[in-house]
């Protein structure tokens, strides 16, 4: 299962340098320098103001310090793109589906849900599941999520017979 954020638009390690995926070495070194100027906490002690709190520029600094740290070097940059490429691929390939859509069965204990893959099987999470990623599930009728604690916007479930996927969509009623 991938979970994808409230913004489901995570940024990548190379919107954090300012550069395009296809940059050179030389351009995301030009850019970590001039982002990391930027951000040094050293360097903006005591511009510090409400906007931007001072842990939120110390994150900003980690994440550009991470970022070089990944993209500077060959191997470590092939891997990170890699995984950048898969998972994309996992939001793309899947299918919107509501919680709504899906057939419940429900064993007393557990709140079991299906969709029908195209192939014929079923795609299937169940309320434990759920749980485990913030969500209670109430009701069998309605299916009201309740959030439990910070939650996704959306659930990546493979099909196990096939390749497809479909992307759950958690609305909830908080």
């Amino acid at each position: 299962m991938l979970l994808a954020g409230k913004n489901s638009i995570r940024k990548t390690l190379y919107d954090v340098l300012s550069v395009k995926e296809d940059a050179s070495y030389d351009e995301i070194r030009a850019s970590y320098r001039a982002a990391i100027l930027d951000s040094h906490p050293d360097k903006l002690q005591g511009k510090f103001n409400a906007f931007e709190p001072h842990h939120e520029i110390q994150e900003r600094f980690l994440m550009v310090q991470k970022a070089w740290k990944m993209l500077g070097d060959i191997n470590s940059r092939a891997v990170y793109d890699n995984e950048l490429k898969a998972s994309r691929q996992d939001f793309e390939t899947a299918d919107d589906v509501k919680i709504e859509e899906m057939t419940a069965e429900d064993s007393g204990e557990v709140l079991e849900l299906y969709y029908q893959c195209r192939c014929g099987d079923y795609i299937s999470v169940n309320s434990i599941e759920l749980g485990e990623m913030g969500f209670s599930l109430e009701g069998n009728e309605r299916r009201e999520l309740q959030t439990i604690e910070a939650a996704p916007a959306s659930i990546v479930l493979p099909c196990g017979s096939c390749s497809l996927k479909i992307r759950l969509i958690l609305e909830t009623n908080c």
